[in-house]
């Protein structure tokens, strides 16, 4: 329960922040959230790749994407 009610707190601030980093890691927070969950119902292999796959590659993928944009492309 307390899992749950971090992953929505942490959702929630994900969608409010105005930096796009910051809410690149509330979402790596979501998905640690999520793999915990799955490991408390006892899916122990879909936990690990959902932190191998999605915290691990999609997450990075999304911070890279955002450094590798310039700042006034972003601002508008």
């Amino acid at each position: 329960m307390i899992v749950a009610a971090g992953s929505l707190l942490l959702s929630l601030i994900m969608v409010l922040s105005r930096e796009i980093v910051h809410s690149a890691l509330y979402f790596a927070g979501v998905l640690i959230g999520i793999s915990l969950l799955y490991f408390l119902m006892g899916a122990f292999y879909v936990g690990i790749i959902q932190i191998l796959i999605y915290v691990g590659a999609v997450v990075v993928l999304i911070l890279f994407g955002i450094m590798l944009t310039r700042r006034s492309i972003l601002l508008g």
